[in-house]
């Protein structure tokens, strides 16, 4: 199997770039689907090269998972929504066929780009910082939580998993995003940070399950090194709905804030 979440597939009928997912992106909740991060970093690659700029970084992404991505072939859509010199919308989609066999939208990310200007001297991170990736502890999520996806992925735990207060660890994927190629800095931020929900869960996974719809990330300084701090905690309501939130980092420190929405049902 190809040391990447997806393989190069060609270009579709109508000029879309193809992908094929591999075993490396396989779900914890069903060996069909894949975990959210692969395409949510797919998404950002994406989002980085449609109409691209040297001037320009992506300084917020929203991803809608809207149905379960399937690990198989994936088309890739992207278009500019709102340009501008300062300040402009990016969107991209991934699409798939549906079990009907017609194709479908089953993911969509979208991203504000921003012009860069020198704020060097004004620098401020207002973000807890990470104990560092050497005071990790290599571990897994543990026989419960094998996948594909999880299996990809280098572990240094921080803390337990459940404990009071928000769960902490340092994680390294260890495939490229698309086989071929070098992962950017964003590319591997989002190929780590759908795994907050993860992390930062307080309920036993053999009595629930918790899956989040979507992700949104503030990234306020572009991350350095291979590898991604998550510091994350879930609040669950009395109705079946959550939210997880939390910080990302690299070894320097801080550099970003996701939030998910999370369905939590009973086994």
């Amino acid at each position: 199997m190809p040391n990447a979440f997806f393989v190069p597939a060609g270009v579709g009928d109508e000029g879309y770039e193809r992908v094929t997912a591999t075993e490396h992106t396989v779900s914890l909740w069903a060996p069909t689907m894949q975990h959210g991060a692969p395409p949510s970093a797919l998404l950002v690659r994406a989002l980085e090269r449609v109409d691209a700029r040297e001037d320009t970084r992506i300084s917020r992404v929203a991803v809608d998972i809207l149905g379960p991505v399937p690990v198989g072939d994936i088309e890739i859509r992207s278009w500019t929504e709102r340009p501008g010199a300062n300040i402009e919308l990016v969107v991209a989609e991934l699409w798939a066929e549906g079990t009907s066999g017609t194709a479908r939208a089953v993911a969509r990310g979208s991203a504000w780009r921003m012009r860069t200007t020198p704020t060097d001297d004004v620098v401020h991170t207002g973000e807890p910082t990470m104990r560092p990736v050497s005071e990790g502890i290599d571990n897994t999520f543990g026989e419960l939580w094998a996948s594909g996806y999880l299996d990809a992925v280098a572990f240094k735990f921080l803390t337990e998993l459940g404990v009071p207060g928000p769960g902490q660890v340092w994680a390294r994927p260890t495939p490229v995003l698309v086989q071929g190629e070098s992962m950017t800095p964003l590319e591997r931020l989002f190929s780590v940070a759908d795994i907050a929900n993860g992390v930062g869960a307080k309920l036993p996974i053999d009595e629930w399950t918790f899956l989040n719809t979507d992700l949104t990330v503030h990234v306020f300084r572009v991350p350095q090194g291979d590898w991604i701090g998550v510091s994350a905690e879930t609040s669950t309501g009395p109705d079946g709905i959550a939210m997880c939130a939390g910080t990302l980092s690299d070894e320097l420190g801080p550099v970003g804030r996701i939030a998910q929405t999370v369905l939590v049902r009973r086994r």
